[in-house]
Formats: structure tokens, C-alpha cells, sequence
């Protein structure tokens, strides 16, 4: 399955005023970097990954819809994946961009 194209204009627009934010085809998905500091991506099995605190993703994973992202076999730990229904609304989405960018604003 290729990634959403409604989900990467979604994010495209919630990106819009962000400086220094690059786009890149990654994981078979669509991903955001941020100052070189790649932030969040349209995942290819749909629904959003999302790069966070290794505190905040323990804290995040136990919410409805939100998993650690598993590559190869191996868990990756500030890496979410967050379901398509967690994130229908721009309401609900926005916040996860947040933390996607300031994560990547924090390491780059």
C-alpha cells in the first residue's frame, strides 16, 4: 500500500509556515525534515509516523490508536505510529505535527 496523498497535503498545510522544512520520499512513505531532522511521514501503511521523546512516546503509546513503530523486526523507540482515525481531524492531527517538529528542531 503507497502512502496517503490527502494525509501528505494535510501535513503539508499544517507545515506551511514552518522554516526550513524539507520534503523526501523515505520507508516507502512521504516524509517532513526539519532542518535536516527528519520529523514525521505519511506512513506507507497508512497513518502518520512521528518522531517524539523516548519519555513521551512511553507516555504516548498507551493512548487509542498509537504504537511504536516496528522496522525490521525492531522496535524503534521515539518513533509512534499513529492510526488514520487518530488523526481524521486537523484537530486532532495538528498536535502530533507539533511534536513531530519540535522534536527534530531539538536534535537538528
Amino acid at each position: 500500500m503507497a502512502h496517503d496523498p490527502e494525509l501528505v497535503l494535510r501535513l503539508m498545510e499544517l507545515l506551511a509556515d514552518e522554516p526550513d522544512v524539507t520534503e523526501k520520499r523515505m520507508f516507502g512513505g512521504h516524509a517532513f525534515l526539519v532542518g535536516g531532522a527528519l520529523a514525521i511521514a505519511a506512513s506507507r501503511s497508512g497513518g502518520l509516523l512521528v518522531r517524539v521523546a523516548a519519555d513521551d512516546a512511553d507516555r504516548l503509546v498507551e493512548r487509542d490508536g498509537i504504537e511504536r513503530m516496528v522496522m525490521r523486526g525492531r522496535e524503534m523507540r521515539n518513533w509512534l505510529l499513529v492510526a488514520p482515525e487518530a488523526i481524521a481531524t486537523t484537530t486532532q492531527l495538528r498536535p502530533w505535527v507539533r511534536r513531530g517538529v519540535a522534536f527534530a528542531r531539538s536534535v537538528s
